[in-house]
């Protein structure tokens, strides 16, 4: 099987190079490019219960690990009993016996901030249907989405996202209109998104196993109930489907000449007039009304970028510039804070490791903030917070400063190997200029 795939995989065209070839052969890549019968899909549920779809589906749910549902079961539980389990679920599915367990949901922080948003967590055997299905509908959909969506789609992530952004605020569409939609996920219409499905899907059994994810029962705090509406955040399916139900809102926006950028359901309007940007979000506005979403009334609204920041994709842009915002650095600070506690008793050593994993991950994504003092400044409050973990070693209270600077100098840490963000940037620098 394992040869069979890779010289598929070598006959697919480059631009299609990321589907699953357990699914999708170079013949109905032919005919999606080409365009089928009134532009409509039958016949997909046979290469969803496929075995060997199911197991390539197994191994993107491993790939990201992930907490076990309300079954218990682990991802490694699930694969020491992995043929029979394949087996179990293509024989579900074939059969029509297939229905999705109750889906754990949890509350987890919004980073830099005191609020919560809810998590779904399918179970690992729900998980593994749901990424099998979208292994044979994402190409489907994929082929018309807009080109100013960036979120959950293949070669595609939020640098290119920011770097759109900036392009066109260079470009002088600097009047941004910031739209935020209220609890999107959660208030994504079925009725309405199974319409969306039905323009390309025409397989029933496939689209009732799609509906069966969407009306799985909700376990929380004790509580089980049937949702009525939304896609959960933490499924699968989710990411594909919420893009699918925005698509028509790109093209819109698209059709009438409008500069949109979009990661999932956070985008930014880019106008050159402060009056198109009217135009534009009342557009917005009547779009969201008629499809039973809302938009925040306090979060959304129409900004001068020359002179008002505005945030997006965990930067903030004002003028030529752009920065980490507030709650990125806040959810850094809060990340290195819970793995340098005063009384940790592992070795400094292993305390450093563990914070530059955090450190370079943070950078690999802000390192190109064009304010370069905030690396200097998170490198300080880092420093502080192993001096003081030095500091109660040597029965001294409190944080580190004064003679600990002394005690202890930039230089020491540098020689345990502690990452700096400021010697990241330099060397970025240096490799740009070359």
């Amino acid at each position: 099987m394992t040869v069979q795939r890779a010289q598929q995989a070598e006959e697919i065209p480059a631009s299609w190079r990321w589907v699953e070839p357990a699914v999708w052969t170079v013949r109905m890549l032919t005919a999606l490019e080409q365009g089928v019968k009134g532009d409509k899909w039958f016949r997909l549920n046979d290469k969803v219960f496929a075995e060997r779809n199911l197991l390539a589906a197994f191994q993107k749910v491993a790939k990201k690990k992930g907490a076990a549902g309300v079954d218990h079961e682990t991802v490694y539980g699930f694969e020491r009993r992995l043929p029979d389990a394949i087996l179990e679920l293509s024989d579900a599915l074939k059969s029509g016996r297939f229905t999705p367990q109750a889906i754990r949901r949890v509350h987890i922080p919004k980073p830099g901030t005191k609020e919560t948003r809810p998590l779904g967590i399918p179970t690992v055997r729900d998980r593994v249907v749901q990424a099998a299905v979208v292994n044979v509908i994402e190409p489907i959909f994929e082929r018309d989405f807009a080109e100013h969506s960036y979120g959950f789609r293949p070669g595609r992530g939020c640098k290119d996202a920011l770097r759109r952004v900036g392009e066109r605020l260079d470009q002088g569409h600097v009047h941004v209109v910031d739209v935020d939609l209220k609890g999107y996920f959660d208030s994504i219409p079925h009725d309405r998104l199974m319409a969306r499905l039905e323009t390309k899907i025409a397989d029933g059994p496939t689209l009732r196993l799609i509906e069966s994810f969407l009306k799985a029962d909700i376990l929380e705090d004790a509580k089980q109930w049937t949702p009525e509406e939304g896609a959960p955040q933490g499924a699968v399916l989710s990411p594909l489907l919420s893009n699918i139900y925005l698509d028509p809102l790109d093209h819109l926006m698209a059709e009438h000449g409008f500069e949109m950028v979009r990661y999932a359901d956070d985008f930014v309007i880019l106008c050159q007039t402060a009056e198109e940007a009217v135009r534009a979000l009342d557009m917005v506005k009547g779009w969201v009304e008629e499809n039973g979403l809302t938009i925040h009334p306090t979060k959304t609204r129409i900004v001068d970028a020359r002179t008002t920041p505005f945030d997006f994709l965990g930067y903030t842009f004002c003028g030529q510039e752009h920065w980490p915002r507030k709650k990125s650095i806040q959810k850094l600070r809060d990340t290195i804070r819970e793995k340098t506690p005063r009384t940790n008793g592992r070795s400094l050593q292993c305390v450093i490791a563990d914070v530059n994993r955090v450190l370079r991950g943070w950078f690999a994504y802000f390192k190109h903030s064009s304010h370069r003092r905030v690396y200097a400044r998170q490198d300080g409050w880092v420093r502080m917070r192993l001096r003081s973990i030095l500091r109660r070693r040597n029965r001294r209270r409190g944080h580190g400063h004064g003679w600990d600077h002394i005690r202890w100098p930039n230089a020491f840490f540098a020689e345990h190997g502690l990452y700096s963000l400021v010697t990241a940037h330099a060397t970025v620098v240096q490799s740009s200029r070359r």
